[in-house]
């Protein structure tokens, strides 16, 4: 009973009040958002400031990439190519675990892509859909071969031995999309 009194007040509260507060607000949808727009920093609303190509391509090298430019006759601009790794993700020698076992390796598995991925370490993953012993790849965006290995190295499933390693350098266009 005591629930039900509650909430026919805070109805008849709201009610009343409704017509009261109608005079306070913006009228339109337009005016709010002009009000918010307006009460943000500009600097927040400003879009980062894009690096020229020579910039970024400094940068990468600074940062120990290896990366080359070369201007595009097509596209009538320079694009920059970066080495990437390639890690193939193989069946691995050691496939006996239960089936408890198995799930808690790929969920282990899953999660370390998952924080390469957030890390910025790796910019694609993805498991092969056919039989073959290649089960997956993933595509690091690191300065060295050694990282790449390394970090391919730490994944749970590769520890256990379910799956193994095998890296390859791969230059590709730098901020090209998938299509």
């Amino acid at each position: 009973m005591r629930t039900q009194l509650l909430v026919l007040f805070v109805a008849i509260l709201l009610v009343s009040c409704k017509k009261e507060n109608q005079d306070n607000l913006p009228s339109t949808v337009d005016t709010i958002a002009e009000e918010v727009i307006d009460s943000v920093p500009v600097e927040i609303i400003k879009e980062p400031e894009k690096k020229s190509t020579k910039a970024l391509l400094a940068e990468l090298k600074e940062q120990g990439f290896a990366a080359e430019s070369y201007y595009d006759e097509n596209l009538k601009d320079t694009v920059i190519m970066q080495k990437y790794f390639i890690a193939f993700l193989k069946e691995g020698a050691i496939r006996t675990q239960n089936e408890e076992e198995a799930a808690l390796i790929q969920k282990g598995h899953l999660e370390h892509l998952g924080k390469m991925y957030d890390l910025g370490y790796a910019d694609i993953s993805g498991p092969f859909d056919d039989k073959s012993t290649i089960k997956g790849v993933t595509i690091y965006n690191v300065p060295t071969l050694k990282m790449a290995d390394s970090l391919a190295n730490a994944d749970p499933a590769v520890k256990a031995g379910r799956l193994e390693i095998e890296m390859h350098p791969w230059w590709a266009a730098k901020g090209f999309p998938l299509r």
